[in-house]
């Protein structure tokens, strides 16, 4: 576990999170969220009663709560019960309160998103869009995006082709690549720009998004075309894909006389939202009582 650790506040009650560097997630307190949620004196009474209820969270309790170092009221660092996000989730559906149900409300509507997405999966790029939008990223910055999430999914699926499944598999790869062509690998480069949780392709800058895709690209054809049979093989293939945007990236970085992989974010750029001018409203007739409306 890294040190850093949060106390954030959730109306007005302490939750206690702690970030994990080396999985990238964050864990929560479940006694603390269960307070919140719930408001009992006792939340570790409250959690052997719920496993009691719900004797499949019990079977797979241990999994989804490892013991993690945690802050007390006191100062003092002690092992708590703790999950990340999906194991709250999961927790959360087995608290009968009125404090839950938006989130279970939340998470149906998320399935429903989901299950759409698989049905169309247009959708998702629509969605993603629509997300980014909404952040205020430019246009042309969500273009770029877009395409880097497309040429991601080529680049996964002629993993998968070679015989790669393992997620810690498409993980080493990923890192392979990334230290290929920016000198670093995807958590010292998440550290570089001082991300935790953030995706770091969300955060790159123009150029640097296109030198990632050039090396995903690049990883792509060169698997298709030399067809590796081992793990070995796919780093190696790997390294000569990030190694054609290093080499794009040093000519880039002569001519420009300057690095161009950055502590710089994406969203250093987005503009605040600019409050609305008041408009002088015209007159108008009074219509609400017209029996043709």
């Amino acid at each position: 576990m890294a040190n850093e650790s949060v106390i954030k506040l959730f109306e007005g009650k302490q939750v206690r999170i702690v970030w994990d560097e080396e999985q990238e997630k964050y864990y929560f307190s479940v006694a603390d969220i269960v307070q919140v949620l719930t408001d009992s004196v006792n939340p570790r009474d409250y959690i052997k009663k719920m496993l009691r209820r719900d004797p499949e969270l019990k079977s797979k309790w241990g999994t989804i709560c490892p013991p993690v170092e945690m802050e007390a009221l006191d100062g003092k660092h002690r092992k708590v019960q703790a999950s990340d996000l999906q194991g709250i989730f999961r927790i959360i559906q087995s608290i009968p309160s009125k404090k839950a149900e938006p989130v279970k409300q939340w998470l149906a509507e998320l399935g429903q998103t989901r299950i759409d997405q698989m049905i169309d999966p247009e959708l998702t790029f629509q969605m993603a869009v629509e997300d980014y939008r909404r952040k205020g990223y430019s246009d042309k910055w969500i273009n770029e995006r877009m395409r880097s999430i497309e040429m991601r999914k080529e680049l996964t699926d002629e993993w998968q082709r070679s015989g790669i499944t393992e997620h810690r598999d498409f993980a080493i790869l990923t890192n392979v690549l990334t230290q290929a062509w920016s000198g670093m690998t995807t958590g010292q480069y998440k550290k570089f720009k001082g991300l935790t949780k953030e995706n770091l392709r969300d955060n790159m800058t123009n150029i640097e998004l296109a030198l990632n895709t050039l090396a995903e690209v690049a990883t792509t054809e060169y698997s298709r075309q030399s067809n590796p049979q081992t793990m070995e093989e796919s780093k190696r293939v790997a390294q000569e894909g990030g190694s054609v945007a290093r080499e794009a990236r040093e000519t880039m970085e002569k001519r420009l006389g300057r690095s161009v992989v950055t502590k710089e974010r994406a969203s250093d750029y987005i503009l605040p939202e600019q409050p609305k001018k008041d408009v002088e409203e015209l007159p108008f007739e009074d219509v609400t009582n017209d029996e043709n409306l």
